[in-house]
């Protein structure tokens, strides 16, 4: 029922301080399941509903978990349960990771099969190949898939591992259940996600010998235990990015505070091709309108290729960018639902099969807009921002899985938003009724 209220057609100026990263947290507290002694505690969480939901899969499973002011603790010392029940893992997909670290450490798992924004096929055939190829037998049931080890084998097997695809989610389930398999296991095609990184760093500091991430090739020397450990998250980059697109299509200048540039370079180098005025700090990016922008051409490709959680944004502001562009998503094949609310702004685009055509230099108008899915979300509340005029955004279930504060941090660079929940006319009817 929540829906934002948006006045747009101011320039965004200012500073903004980026969360931690969502994609980054999410494995990140899934391999706390891997620490057999001790506490965990894990700095820069953010709070989003993504977030609370991978806890609460924790806690089905008796995990204690706690999460207070960005600081989460996790104590995974006794686990009663190694099932993830459907209902929560239907909420999001992500929940797919605690299997990888159940049966690394236990030798069993079941979990429901995952949900999440509707955006494509994603499949989790490479994260099964994966723990097959390490030993363990897989069964499918009607609403769930069960990973578990034979009778005669207590660990997991060290393997050599080809990914059909670069999969950011299958590097990483695959590498947190090799960090306690018997011997080495090389994940080659790996993802090189900067998330894959930190995840990385946060096994290595739990005492795990993982090489190669940042590269596609991982190599995983499996040990017998792991411990709890202090960990800080990255930033987000696509939150940033987020931002860096507002100040764009708004003709604005912002300061994305704790945004790191390496994370980003080929979205800064498209930002430069279009004509924005792209700063980068030691540990922010600024980015500054001072001319017109020019149109660009996109395609969305694994890291350190553009990244299709920014596609929407972009195709947002390449609508009033003078010109021709074409968008060519390679990631999702369903990648392009926000293209028909972009068009209720009076964008100017069409979809043949996975590219999308877009005419820019449209004057937005404002409209009414669903958040058909999370970056979609981002895409429409750009728009909004650029309008003239007021606009109306509902759907905001998917943009709180991953934007803290959003409206928050929009208002103090200069917008005009507001959110309304839409509880108060609820409470006016109940009122009247008690009165009747």
């Amino acid at each position: 029922m929540a829906k934002l209220i948006i006045k747009g057609g101011t320039p965004l100026t200012g500073t903004v301080k980026v969360h931690g990263a969502k994609n980054a947290v999410l494995p990140i507290i899934a391999a706390t399941i891997l620490g057999q002694h001790g506490i965990s505690v894990i700095h820069e969480t953010p709070a989003l509903d993504d977030v609370a939901t991978i806890a609460a899969v924790l806690q089905s499973m008796g995990i204690r978990v706690n999460h207070q002011d960005e600081r989460l603790t996790i104590n995974a010392t006794a686990v009663t349960s190694f099932e993830a029940p459907l209902e929560l893992v239907n909420k999001m997909r992500a929940s797919i990771l605690v299997m990888g670290p159940l049966l690394a450490r236990f030798g069993r798992a079941r979990v429901g099969l995952p949900g999440g924004c509707a955006i494509g096929s994603r499949p989790i055939d490479q994260h099964l190949k994966g723990f097959e190829a390490m030993g363990a037998i897989i069964h499918f049931g009607e609403q769930y898939v069960e990973a578990v080890l034979p009778e005669n084998q207590t660990r997991l097997r060290g393997t050599r591992l080809y990914l059909d695809v670069p999969s950011v989610g299958a590097t990483e389930n695959i590498m947190m259940a090799a960090t306690l398999a018997e011997g080495t296991t090389v994940i080659e095609n790996a993802a090189r996600e900067p998330e894959i990184v930190d995840l990385s760093n946060l096994l290595n500091a739990m005492g795990a010998h993982v090489r190669g991430a940042g590269t596609d090739t991982i190599r995983i020397e499996g040990v017998r235990e792991l411990q709890a450990v202090h960990h800080h998250v990255i930033p987000d980059r696509i939150e940033a990015g987020t931002f860096l697109i507002a100040a764009a299509i708004t003709g604005g200048h912002i300061m994305v505070d704790g945004a790191i540039s390496h994370h980003l370079t080929s979205l800064l180098a498209k930002l430069r091709e279009t004509g924005v005025e792209i700063t980068e700090h030691e540990n922010a990016i600024e980015a500054k309108v001072v001319r017109p922008l020019r149109s660009v051409d996109i395609k969305t490709l694994p890291y350190p290729g553009f990244p299709t959680d920014l596609q929407a944004q972009m195709m947002a502001l390449l609508t009033t960018v003078p010109g021709d562009s074409i968008i060519t998503e390679t990631i999702f094949e369903n990648r392009f639902m926000h293209v028909a609310e972009l068009q209720k702004f009076n964008g100017k685009m069409m979809v043949e099969g996975r590219q999308a055509i877009i005419t820019g230099g449209q004057n937005l108008r404002p409209a009414q807009a669903c958040a058909t899915d999370l970056r979609a979300g981002a895409a429409v509340v750009l728009a909004a921002l650029a309008a003239n005029g007021e606009s109306e955004i509902s759907g905001l279930h998917h943009i709180d899985r991953g934007y803290v504060d959003l409206v928050g941090k929009l208002t103090r660079l200069g917008a005009n938003i507001e959110r309304d929940e839409m509880v108060k006319a609820v409470n006016v009817l109940s009122q009247s009724s008690e009165s009747i």
